[in-house]
């Protein structure tokens, strides 16, 4: 069985990493975060992702952390490039980290006298960089000749912060972009001891890969944006509900259920940048990707949508309202591009004073907002201090609000995603869901 390396021990890396150790691979992860690389080393998970843990104590023996990359080419035959690609001012992803790890990479493939060495890139790129930019880079560091001393394949993940594990092992589709058979055979034999469904084995060339990756992201941006649209088309309407329409939509092959909700904008670390990348990609070869930006347009439309319904239901005299849900999403503590954070700072703007609220955020709200908001300690504590509550996330804690969390004698929930059960209130509440018109309290 073949050893591996991780370059990356952040969110994803930490997690791939886990997954190739606790099937079997002997793996070395790299990190220039030397808490990152403790952390690994004592069977600690350096970041919060839910089941994380579980797999390094699944994986004890097989993975080790180190902060030398000559050591992952020295004792490992594949490396897997997981790094920052922050984006760009034109919407393109940097490639600065990537060829920053390379280069030690490469200086250390030179270095070491070896047959072969394979490197995955599974970080997020543009078009064109792997070709242009990556293998040109690794042949003039190490002097060494593609597909002859070292392969490359792009391979890029497809998951879900809060739900990495199970995506990874579950994955509906292995894309590997190969420079050449015999690198993709080398990886696609990985992905069978590690994948525990059987997914769909996607093998292209580099270039191909690297649209497909963007591409599918900018199109599921398209899908919940549409979706967005038609919910704020079903509030004007009486006895309209999104849940019903998005429901029957769904259940067309042609279109399936995922991503089809109706709610606030989409967020976090991939959708918006890769949307942006689409367009921006598009251009650069041009071509108008009209679908991508307005997508990137309905999606900022829906916070200032969301920012007039909170305003025009402040009830009189009110001077705090609070934001229940600060991550993008459930599950997990990453607060960027996150449309409750964008909500927050509009409000803000506004003049408002706001309690915010998270299950596993709160540290990193605190980060971001410093002493502009208050700060709650528990679901309970918001109902206590605004009598309007905007609830942002679906996360399992949320679920379980009902009347006996309602302090004030006049209290307004405005639920976004449409997670509660309005019967379970009583009529001091006006209820207010996203994507319907019927709204409790004020029939």
């Amino acid at each position: 069985m073949d050893k591996l390396s991780v370059i990356g021990l952040g969110k994803l890396g930490a997690c791939s990493a886990a997954c190739f150790a606790s099937k079997g691979f002997e793996v070395i992860g790299v990190d220039i975060n030397k808490q990152f690389v403790d952390a690994i080393n004592n069977d600690c998970a350096p970041v919060y992702e839910p089941r994380l843990q579980e797999l390094i104590n699944l994986s004890k023996g097989k993975l080790s952390a180190t902060q030398d990359y000559e050591r992952a080419i020295r004792e490992t035959e594949i490396t897997f490039l997981i790094v920052p690609t922050p984006s760009r001012h034109d919407g393109h992803f940097s490639d600065k980290f990537l060829k920053d790890v390379l280069k030690h990479l490469s200086d250390a493939l030179k270095k070491i006298n070896k047959k072969y060495h394979l490197f995955v890139i599974t970080s997020t790129v543009s078009p064109g960089t792997t070709e242009e930019n990556l293998i040109p880079l690794i042949e003039h560091h190490s002097e060494k000749k593609l597909n002859k001393d070292f392969g490359v394949c792009y391979n890029p993940e497809f998951i879900a912060l809060g739900n990495v594990i199970t995506d990874s092992l579950n994955p509906d589709m292995v894309l590997i972009g190969e420079s050449n058979k015999f690198a993709g055979n080398k990886l696609e034999e990985i992905y069978k001891v590690v994948c525990e469904n059987d997914p769909y084995i996607a093998r292209m060339s580099i270039i191909s890969a690297e649209i497909t990756k963007i591409s599918l992201n900018s199109y599921i941006t398209m899908k919940v944006s549409f979706a967005n649209t038609l919910a704020n088309i079903c509030e004007a309407i009486s006895n309209a509900n999104i849940d019903d329409i998005t429901k029957a939509l769904g259940a067309d092959k042609r279109i399936s259920p995922y991503y089809l909700k109706g709610g606030l904008s989409y967020g976090g670390p991939c959708f918006p940048r890769d949307n942006r990348a689409f367009a921006a990609f598009a251009q650069r070869y041009g071509v108008d990707a009209k679908l991508a930006k307005t997508t990137d347009e309905v999606n900022k439309f829906q916070i200032n949508h969301l920012v007039d319904l909170v305003l025009k239901n402040i009830p009189n005299n009110e001077s705090v309202i609070s934001v229940l849900g600060l991550a993008y999403k459930p599950n997990t503590p990453v607060i960027e591009e996150s449309p409750a954070i964008k909500l927050t700072e509009e409000l803000l703007r506004k003049g408002l004073k706001i309690i915010v609220y998270d299950p596993l955020a709160m540290d990193n709200v605190r980060s971001h907002f410093g002493d502009t908001v208050l700060y709650a300690s528990s679901v309970k504590d918001c109902f206590n201090n605004a009598s309007l509550c905007i609830i942002t996330t679906q996360a399992d804690e949320f679920k379980d609000i009902d009347e006996s969390c309602v302090i004030n004698n006049s209290t307004t929930i405005i639920d976004c995603w449409r997670i509660l059960h309005p019967e379970k209130f009583n009529d001091k509440v006006k209820y207010i869901a996203l994507g319907k018109a019927i709204r409790l309290g004020e029939q």
